[in-house]
C-alpha cells in the first residue's frame, strides 16, 4: 500500500513530465517565422475580391428588373410583324401619297405594282413607252442615275426625298419591264447605284430636260403627285434621268446644280 510520500512524489514526476512538454511545444512555435506584409497584403485582397463578387451578385438577384415591371409586360410577347418590303418594319403616315401603293403591294394587288409607283394621277405623262433605249454595250464609264427636283413648289425636305425616291423606282422599273436585257442597269447596280440630286424651278424645264433625256437614248420618267399632301394633285415634282454612262446622263442634266 503506498504511502503519502510516495503519491507526492508521483505527482511531481508527472509535473515535471508536463513541464518538458510545454517546452517543447513552446521551442516549435517561436520555431515558425511569422507571415509576410506581402502575404497579409495579397490574403486581404483576395478576400474582399471575393465578397464584392458575392455581393454584387446578390445585389443582381435581389434587384433584378423584372421585379418593377407590371405583370402584363413580364409575359413573353410576340414579335411585331414586318413590313414590306424587305421585312423592314415602316409605318406609313395616313396622309402619305404611298399609303395606297404601300397597302396594294402588301395585299399583293397587281393594279398598283404595274403603274409607276408615283402616278396614282392617270394623266401621268409617263404612260407614254419611251422610244427604243440605247444599251450602250461598248461604254466602260461609270453609270449614274440623276434625280432633278423643283424647287418652285416648296416642298419640304421629306417630300423632296419621297419624289425623288419614287423617280428611282419609276425608271428602274420601267427598265425590268420595256428593256429586260439592257445591260445599264446590271452595270449600275454593280458600280453601287450612283445618284445625284439636281434642281430646276420651273415645269418646263423637267419637260424640256425628259425629252432632251429621251432624245439621247436613256430612260427618263416624270413623276406626278397625287396630291394629298403640300401640293396639288398632278403636279410634276422630279424627273429621273437614267441610270446610263456619266458622260451621256451629265450631256442632258450636267449644266445643273445639286440640290
Amino acid at each position: 500500500m503506498s504511502t503519502p510520500q510516495d503519491r507526492i512524489l508521483a505527482l511531481q514526476s508527472r509535473i515535471t513530465s508536463l513541464e518538458s512538454t510545454i517546452s517543447t511545444l513552446i521551442a516549435r512555435t517561436t520555431a515558425t517565422p511569422p507571415p509576410s506584409t506581402l502575404a497579409i497584403a495579397f490574403a486581404t485582397a483576395l478576400l474582399a475580391a471575393l465578397a464584392g463578387y458575392f455581393y454584387s451578385q446578390y445585389s443582381s438577384l435581389r434587384h433584378s428588373p423584372s421585379d418593377h415591371l407590371p405583370r402584363k409586360s413580364r409575359k413573353s410577347r410576340k414579335p411585331a410583324p414586318s413590313s414590306w418590303p424587305n421585312s423592314y418594319d415602316v409605318t406609313i403616315h395616313p396622309d402619305s401619297s404611298d399609303s395606297e401603293l404601300m397597302h396594294g403591294l402588301t395585299r399583293g394587288n397587281s393594279s398598283h405594282t404595274s403603274s409607276s409607283p408615283s402616278d396614282s394621277d392617270p394623266s401621268s405623262s409617263d404612260e407614254a413607252p419611251h422610244p427604243a433605249l440605247i444599251p450602250f454595250t461598248t461604254s466602260t464609264e461609270e453609270h449614274k442615275l440623276t434625280l432633278v427636283l423643283r424647287t418652285d413648289l416648296a416642298m419640304t425636305r421629306g417630300k423632296m426625298c419621297a419624289q425623288a425616291s419614287h423617280a428611282t423606282l419609276a425608271n428602274y422599273r420601267y427598265l425590268q419591264t420595256h428593256s429586260p436585257n439592257n445591260p445599264v442597269l446590271k452595270r449600275w447596280e454593280r458600280g453601287g447605284q450612283a445618284k445625284v440630286a439636281l434642281q430646276v424651278k420651273s415645269e418646263e424645264e423637267i419637260m424640256e430636260l425628259q425629252a432632251r433625256a429621251v432624245g439621247a437614248g436613256l430612260c427618263a420618267r416624270v413623276v406626278r403627285d397625287a396630291g394629298r399632301t403640300q401640293i396639288k394633285a398632278g403636279s410634276v415634282t422630279c424627273l429621273g434621268v437614267g441610270p446610263g454612262p456619266r458622260s451621256v446622263v451629265d450631256g442632258v442634266t450636267g449644266g445643273l446644280k445639286l440640290l
